[in-house]
């Protein structure tokens, strides 16, 4: 015997009727605007700590490639290596120099810039003299044959600056980069004055 399917009738379903709460979607609307603006400070500062990785990556390989170069030039045309090279620049520009104003402006360590002096005492650039002010400290000068060489090698240096700064861009940009440069040293003044101490 066959069986007979009967259509059944549509079941009413009961319509649920959610009610609005107007104070709970603004909740939900500023949280989402909340996170929203967290996700976008997290993104902009790993942007903008990338960009400074590859700023300073820059500014570093430019310093190590520009210091080679000048380097190279004076030992090849003076035998004056840039490390004595620069010493001597500021014995020359600051009469009555200390071993401690030369580790202040290269920002080196008081210990290593002595012994940087007795290498270029030893090699007849500069003498030490006794300082009346400070019995405890000596005075430094450069002696003739390294006022005669410091002259030769510094117009090399400055050609050298002219061939990698000078002729690369705009005097504009020039003068924009050294007050930036200026402007960055100064703001970490009180941390490098602590490692040369």
């Amino acid at each position: 015997m066959t069986e007979r399917l009967v259509p059944c009738e549509p079941r009413a379903w009961p319509a649920y009727k959610v009610p609005w709460n107007q104070h709970a979607w603004k909740q939900s609307s500023w949280k989402l605007d909340r996170l929203a603006s967290k996700l976008a400070a997290i993104w902009e500062v790993r942007r903008v700590v990338s960009n400074l990785r590859r700023l300073f990556n820059d500014f570093i390989r430019f310093e190590i490639e520009l210091w080679n170069a000048i380097d190279a030039r004076l030992k090849r045309d003076f035998d004056l290596p840039l490390t004595h090279f620069e010493p001597m620049s500021v014995i020359e520009e600051h009469p009555g120099c200390r071993v401690y104003d030369i580790a202040s402006e290269l920002c080196i360590t008081t210990g290593g810039t002595s012994k940087l002096v007795d290498r270029i005492e030893a090699s007849g650039y500069c003498r030490r003299l006794p300082n009346p002010a400070d019995r405890r400290s000596s005075l430094l000068e450069l002696t003739p044959a390294g006022r005669r060489i410091f002259a030769e090698a510094g117009a090399a240096f400055d050609e050298e600056l002219e061939r990698w700064l000078g002729r690369a861009v705009p005097e504009r940009t020039l003068r924009q980069f050294a007050a930036t440069l200026a402007r960055l040293r100064a703001a970490n003044q009180p941390s490098r004055m602590e490692d040369t101490a």
